[in-house]
C-alpha cells in the first residue's frame, strides 16, 4: 500500500462521524439499487409462472410433423419434457368475412394437451370424444361467422397445399394455393372458448378443437417442447426444425427475457426503459451524498494535498488515492447495501403477495427471486456511483495550483460586495441573523447542496402524495361503479332459461340480494316546449309538430326490484302497477365544459324537463329502426332515483356512453308483454341477473360450477364487480407501499447528505465559531445565530421546493385526469405541511448535534487547530 493510501485511510479513520454517514448513504443507495433489481427479477419470475399457468409451459411448437420426429426431439437432452396434438386437417369456413382466414383448423387434444394447454371456456363444455368440437369466440367476432353450443355442421376435411408441398397453420393464405378434399366429417359444438394461444396471428384458419380418438393413428402431428434452457429457444428451433414450420410461446418467453418477435423487442425496451429511470433517480440522489461526502473530505485537506503536490505528488496519484478511499468505503457499503436491499424487499414482497394473487394470476404465488446476475448488476451500478461522486472532486482538487492548496485560498474567492447586507437586514435579523447570512453568502456551494438535498426530498415527497391521492380518487370513482357485486349477462338467451338459471344461482350461500332485468332499445317523442332550457335543441332530432325524436332505453325490472324503487321515491305503488301504470323514469341532463383538445368533462346534472310528470310517445326498436306503428303515448314521472346499473354487456356503444343525457324508463317485469313479445320483437341490449354477497369471491365459485353444469348454449358474460373493485384497492395498495418505500428510501439518502454537508460545515467553521465566542459572543446569542442559520436553509429550501412541488403535483394529476373522470385537483396541504415540519426539524437536529460537539471544546485549542 502507497503513502498515498494510507493517507487516505488515516482520514477515513480520523473522520469517523463523516466516514459513517457516508456509509449509510452507500448502503441505502445500495439496497434500493438491490432491492428495485431484485424485485424486477421476482415480477418477471411471477409473470413468467403466471403465462406458464394461462398459456401453457411449452417453449416451442413444431407443426406438422410426424411420429418419427417426435420420438427423435423426445431424447434431445435439450428438452425437459413434450406433448402431442393431431392434425385432423382444414375445412372451408362458409360465409367468412376474414380473406385471410378461410379455413377452420381442426385438431385434437388428447388429456395430456388438455391440460398443457389450458383452454379458457366461455360457455358449454369440454368435448369429450372425436365426434365433439369447441369453437374459438374470433370466428364470430373476426370471421363473421356465428354459431352456437348445440350446432351440428358437417365439414368436408382435407389439406392445403402449394403444389406437392403441404401447408401448415405457420404457413399464411395465399391465393396461389389449392385445397384438397379427403374425407367429410361431422361435429357437434359443444363449446365456445378464448383464441387459443399457440394460434398465429397470420394462421389461415380459426382453431376448433375435438378430442383424440385413442383407437385413430394420425399421421400428422404438432410437437410441444418444454426445454431445459429457455433462452436456447430459438437455437434449438432453428437447429431441429428443419423443413418443418414452428412457432415460440411468446407470452412466456418474453417474461423470461427472451425476444422471439418485434413486439417482445419493444417490451423489453420499456421495461429496461423503466428500470432505467428508476435507478438513474436513485444514481442522480446518490452522487448528491457522495459526492458531498468526498467533496468535504477534500476541502479538509487542501492544504495536505498541497504539500503533497509540493514533494512531488502527481494529479494522477491525487485522483487515484481519491478513488481509493471510495472503493474502501465500497468495499465496506456495498454488500451491507446487498443484505439490506434483499431484506427489504423480501419484507416487501411478504407484505404485498397476497394481493398479487388477487389482481392478477390467483394460482400462481408472488415469491423473492434472488438472481446471483441481478446482485452483481447491482453492486457494479453502486460501486459506479460511488467512482463517478468520488472522481469529480478528485479531478477537480487535481487541477487546484500548489500555491492555492498550500495557501487554502481556492475554496472562497470573495470580494466584499460579495456578502455586503443591507441595513434593513440588519435591523430585522440583528447581528446573529447578518453572521448567519454573510456565511450563506461566502458557503454557495455547500448551501446549495444542502438546499437541493431538501429540495429533491420535498418534491418527491409531496408528488408521491399527490400521486397516491389521486389514485384514491380513481378508486372511489370505481366503488360506485356497479349497484351489485355479480353480475350476469346474455342478449339472445331464452328467458325461461335465463329465469330458471336464476332460480339457482339466488340459492347460493352469501347471497342477500338478486334480481333479474332486461334492456330494450326504444326512441321516445317529447314537445319540445316541456324540456327545461333548450335541452330539446340538444339531445335530438326535431320532427313534425314541434316535437323532438331521441334514442331512450327501456329497463324492465323483476316486480319486487322496481316497487322497491317507486317506495324510495316516495310514490304510490297503486299508481306503478297495473295496465294503465305510470313509468318510473330517471331523466338527466349533464352539464359539460369542453378540455383543451375538445373532450368532453364532466359536470353536474339537472332536469330534463320542466315538470316531474310527462306525457310522451314512445317507439319499439327493431334491427336498430323505431317501428312507427307500434307508437304509444305513455305518462312518466320523473323521480330522484338511482336506476339499477345493466348486467355486463360487451356492447359498449349504448346511449349512456354517447350522449349528455341519462332517460331510464323503469317498467315492472309483469308488464314486460306490453313493450317486447313474439309479435313485438324488440331490440334487446342485454338482459341477466344481478347479485348482491357477503362473499363475492366464495359465491362466484359456486355460480361458476351452476352455470358449467347448465351447458348453457347462448354466449354470456358472467362478472364479478366486487372482485374487480377488490382488485383496483389492492393495486392502490401496491402502489403505495411501492411509492412511499420509494420515497423513504430517497428521502433518507437526502437527509444523510444533509447530516453530512451540515456537521461537516460546522466543524470546518470551529475556529470561526470559536472566535465569535472568545470576543464575548454569549451562548444564547450563539444558539440564536444558529437558529437563523437553520431558518435560513428551510426557508430557501421550501421556497424553491413547495413550488416545484405543486407544479409537479398539477402535471400528475393532468397527466391521470385525462383517464379518470371526475377527479379533481386537491391541494396537498397535509403532505405540504409535513415537508415543511420535517425540512425545519431535520436542518434543526443536525445543527444542535455539530454545534454540541463544538461547544464541548477548548476555545483555545480550537483557535489553535488548523484543521490539516
Amino acid at each position: 500500500m502507497n503513502i498515498f493510501n494510507k493517507v487516505a485511510l488515516r482520514g477515513l479513520v480520523k473522520n469517523r462521524t463523516r466516514t459513517i454517514v457516508t456509509i449509510i448513504g452507500i448502503v441505502l443507495s445500495a439496497g434500493l439499487i438491490t432491492a428495485a433489481v431484485t424485485f424486477g427479477f421476482s415480477l418477471m419470475d411471477y409473470a413468467a409462472a403466471g403465462a406458464s399457468l394461462k398459456y401453457g409451459s411449452w417453449h416451442v411448437e413444431f407443426m406438422d410433423v410426424d411420429s418419427s420426429f417426435v420420438q427423435e426431439r423426445s431424447g434431445d437432452p435439450e428438452v425437459k419434457s413434450e406433448m402431442v396434438t393431431e392434425n385432423i386437417g382444414y375445412a372451408r369456413l362458409q360465409d367468412g368475412m376474414n380473406p385471410d382466414k378461410p379455413y377452420l383448423y381442426i385438431t385434437s387434444f388428447g388429456e395430456d394437451a388438455f391440460k398443457a394447454l389450458p383452454q379458457t371456456l366461455i360457455s358449454g363444455r369440454m368435448p369429450e370424444n372425436s365426434g365433439e368440437i369447441l369453437i374459438p369466440t374470433h370466428l364470430q367476432s373476426n370471421g363473421g361467422v356465428e354459431l352456437a353450443v348445440g350446432d351440428t355442421i358437417s365439414l368436408m376435411v382435407g389439406n392445403r397445399m402449394n403444389g406437392d408441398q403441404k401447408l401448415s397453420q405457420h404457413d399464411p393464405y395465399t391465393a396461389d394455393e389449392t385445397f384438397q378434399a379427403v374425407e367429410e366429417q361431422t361435429y357437434e359444438i359443444v363449446g365456445i372458448c378464448s383464441r387459443p394461444a399457440f394460434e398465429e396471428q397470420t394462421a389461415p384458419g380459426y382453431t376448433v378443437i375435438t378430442k383424440t380418438d385413442a383407437n385413430a393413428r394420425a399421421d400428422s402431428l404438432n410437437l410441444f417442447v418444454t426445454l431445459e434452457k429457455p433462452a436456447k429457444a430459438r437455437t434449438y428451433a432453428a437447429d431441429y426444425a428443419g423443413n418443418y414450420g414452428y412457432t415460440f410461446n411468446s407470452n412466456v418467453l418474453r417474461f423470461l427475457g427472451i425476444m422471439t418477435d418485434s413486439s417482445d423487442g419493444i417490451f423489453m425496451a420499456f421495461l429496461y426503459a423503466i428500470a432505467g429511470i428508476v435507478i438513474a433517480i436513485i444514481m442522480v440522489g446518490s452522487v448528491f451524498l457522495i459526492y458531498n461526502s468526498f467533496s468535504i473530505s477534500l476541502g479538509e485537506r487542501t492544504q495536505q494535498i498541497g504539500i503533497l503536490a509540493s514533494v512531488g505528488a502527481t494529479g494522477r496519484q491525487i485522483r487515484n488515492s481519491v478513488l481509493f478511499e471510495g472503493l474502501m468505503l465500497g468495499i465496506i457499503a456495498i454488500p451491507l447495501g446487498i443484505l439490506a436491499g434483499v431484506g427489504g424487499i423480501w419484507l416487501v414482497v411478504t407484505v404485498v403477495a397476497p394481493k398479487f394473487s388477487d389482481i392478477m394470476y390467483s394460482g400462481v404465488p408472488l415469491t423473492l427471486h434472488i438472481s446471483g446476475i441481478g446482485l452483481i448488476g447491482a453492486a457494479i451500478i453502486s460501486l459506479i456511483t460511488i467512482l463517478i461522486s468520488a472522481y469529480i472532486p478528485a479531478k477537480k482538487a487535481a487541477r487546484i495550483p500548489v500555491m492555492d492548496c498550500i495557501r487554502q485560498t481556492s475554496e472562497v474567492k470573495l470580494e466584499s460586495k460579495s456578502v455586503k447586507t443591507s441595513k434593513f437586514a440588519h435591523q430585522v435579523y440583528g447581528l446573529e441573523g447578518i453572521l448567519a447570512l454573510k456565511n450563506f453568502k461566502r458557503n454557495k456551494k455547500r448551501y446549495r447542496s444542502i438546499v437541493l438535498s431538501l429540495v429533491l426530498s420535498v418534491v418527491l415527497f409531496i408528488s408521491t402524495s399527490t400521486f397516491v391521492d389521486n389514485l384514491n380518487q380513481a378508486m372511489s370513482g370505481f366503488s360506485t361503479f356497479t349497484t351489485y357485486d355479480i353480475g350476469f349477462g346474455t342478449q339472445d338467451m331464452d328467458e325461461g332459461e335465463m329465469l330458471n338459471l336464476y332460480e339457482k344461482l339466488k340459492g347460493v350461500s352469501g347471497i342477500t340480494g338478486s334480481s333479474y332485468q332486461s334492456l330494450l332499445n326504444y326512441t321516445c317523442v317529447a314537445p319540445v316546449s316541456e324540456f327545461a332550457d333548450d335541452n330539446g335543441k340538444v339531445i335530438g332530432t326535431k320532427s313534425e309538430g314541434g316535437t323532438v325524436e331521441f334514442p331512450i332505453q327501456i329497463q324492465l325490472l323483476d316486480d319486487k326490484t322496481y316497487l322497491d324503487l317507486v317506495k324510495k321515491a316516495g310514490l304510490n305503488p297503486a299508481e306503478y302497477t297495473g295496465e294503465n301504470a305510470k313509468l318510473l323514469t330517471l331523466a338527466k341532463m349533464q352539464k359539460t365544459d369542453k378540455g383543451k383538445d375538445g373532450e368532453k368533462l364532466a359536470g353536474d346534472f339537472y332536469d330534463l324537463f320542466k315538470n316531474p310528470s310527462e306525457q310522451v310517445s314512445i317507439i319499439p326498436e327493431v334491427n336498430g329502426e323505431p317501428l312507427r306503428e307500434q307508437s304509444r303515448k305513455v305518462e312518466l314521472t320523473c323521480a330522484e332515483i338511482i336506476a339499477p346499473d345493466i348486467p355486463p354487456t360487451k356492447d359498449k356503444n349504448n346511449y349512456l356512453s354517447q350522449n349528455d343525457y341519462f332517460f331510464n324508463v323503469m317498467v315492472p317485469w309483469s308488464l314486460k308483454d306490453q313493450f317486447i313479445s313474439e309479435d313485438l320483437p324488440t331490440d334487446v341490449l342485454v338482459k341477466g341477473l344481478t347479485f348482491s354477497s357477503e362473499d363475492p369471491s366464495k359465491s362466484t365459485a359456486q355460480m361458476r360450477e351452476i352455470i358449467r353444469g347448465a351447458n348453457l348454449s347462448s354466449a354470456y358474460m358472467f362478472f364479478n364487480s366486487a372482485e374487480a373493485f377488490k382488485e383496483n384497492k389492492n393495486y392502490v395498495f401496491i402502489a403505495n407501499i411501492f411509492a412511499y418505500t420509494f420515497i423513504v428510501m430517497i428521502s433518507l439518502i437526502a437527509v444523510a447528505n444533509v447530516f453530512n454537508t451540515i456537521s461537516t460545515n460546522i466543524k470546518l467553521r470551529r475556529r470561526e465559531l470559536a472566535m465569535l465566542r472568545s470576543v464575548g459572543m454569549s451562548d444564547k446569542d450563539f444558539n440564536k445565530m444558529m437558529r437563523f442559520e437553520c431558518a435560513f436553509y428551510g426557508m430557501r429550501a421550501l421556497l424553491v421546493g413547495l413550488p416545484l412541488s405543486l407544479l409537479t403535483s398539477y402535471l400528475i394529476y393532468a397527466g391521470m385526469q385525462g383517464k379518470e373522470d371526475g377527479m379533481v385537483f386537491r391541494m396537498p396541504w397535509g403532505s405540504m405541511g409535513i415537508s415543511v415540519l420535517g425540512v425545519l426539524a431535520i436542518i434543526f437536529v443536525t445543527m444542535m448535534y455539530a454545534v454540541s460537539k463544538i461547544k464541548k471544546e477548548n476555545i483555545i485549542d480550537a483557535l489553535r487547530d488548523d484543521m490539516t
